[in-house]
C-alpha cells in the first residue's frame, strides 16, 4: 500500500514537473494507433476525446490564469459532447462542428504553450517537451481544419489513391504533418481555394515556428551551456 502510494505521488510530482512531456507522449501514442482505428467511425473521436482530455490538463498546469483555462474549457466541453453525440446519432453534421471546436482548441493550446515557452529567458526540460508538444499540437489542430475543409467544400483534396474519395483523417494528418514540417511529398494536395488557403497558412505557421521558438530555444541553450 506504500509503494502505490508513493508511486502515484511521483506521477503526480512529474506530472506538475513535466505537463508537456505527457502531452508529447500522448500525441505520439494515439499516432502510431491511429492506423488500427482510421477505418472506424468512432475511432478517431475516440483518440480525439483522449486528446482533448490529457491537452486540459496541460493547458491546467501550464497557464494558470482562470480566464486562459475557462476559454480552454469552452472549446472542449461541447467538442467532446459533439463528438460523443456524432458517433451516438450517426450525424456527419455534429463531427464536423466538433472537429471546428477541436481546431480551435488545439490551435489555441498551441499559441499558449509558445507564449509559455517565450515567457522567460532561460530554457526548462519542460519547455523542451514543449516544443516537441507545440508542434504535434499545431498539425493536429491543421488536420482538423482541414476535416473541416473538406466538409463544407467537398472534393478539395485529392491524392494519388482514389483521388474521387474524400480523404481519410489519418491521410488529413499525414497532409498536416508534411506541410508543417516542410517535407512536402505531394501525394495528397488542395485543390480548392479554401484548402490552400489553410495550406499556405499552415506553411507560414511551420517557418515561424521553426524561425522563433526552435531558433530561440536552441539559442538559449547553447547559451546556458557555454557559460558554464
Amino acid at each position: 500500500m506504500a509503494d502505490t502510494r508513493i508511486g502515484k505521488l511521483r506521477w503526480r510530482v512529474q506530472a506538475r514537473r513535466h505537463p508537456s512531456a505527457f502531452l508529447l507522449g500522448a500525441q505520439l501514442l494515439s499516432l502510431v494507433l491511429y492506423p488500427l482505428f482510421d477505418e472506424m467511425r468512432g475511432g478517431r473521436v475516440l483518440f480525439g476525446a483522449l486528446g482533448v482530455v490529457v491537452l486540459m490538463l496541460a493547458v491546467w498546469v501550464v497557464n494558470r490564469s482562470p480566464a486562459k483555462v475557462w476559454v480552454a474549457w469552452l472549446l472542449a466541453a461541447p467538442a467532446l459532447a459533439l463528438s460523443v453525440a456524432s458517433v451516438a446519432l450517426v450525424n456527419d453534421t455534429l463531427l464536423v462542428v466538433s472537429s471546428a471546436l477541436e481546431a480551435l482548441l488545439y490551435l489555441y493550446a498551441a499559441a499558449s504553450l509558445t507564449a509559455y515557452m517565450l515567457g522567460d529567458h532561460r530554457v526548462t526540460t519542460d519547455e523542451l517537451f514543449a516544443a516537441g508538444a507545440t508542434f504535434t499540437l499545431l498539425a493536429w489542430g491543421f488536420a482538423y481544419a482541414f476535416f473541416v475543409c473538406q466538409a463544407w467544400y467537398p472534393g478539395s483534396f485529392v491524392g494519388a489513391m482514389r483521388p474521387e474519395e474524400p480523404r481519410t483523417w489519418l491521410e488529413l494528418l499525414f497532409l498536416s504533418f508534411t506541410t508543417l514540417s516542410a517535407t512536402g511529398l505531394g501525394d495528397i494536395l488542395p485543390v480548392s481555394s479554401p484548402a490552400r488557403v489553410l495550406v499556405m497558412l499552415e506553411q507560414f505557421a511551420g517557418v515561424a515556428y521553426i524561425a522563433v521558438v526552435v531558433s530561440r530555444l536552441v539559442g538559449l541553450t547553447i547559451l546556458r551551456y557555454g557559460a558554464k
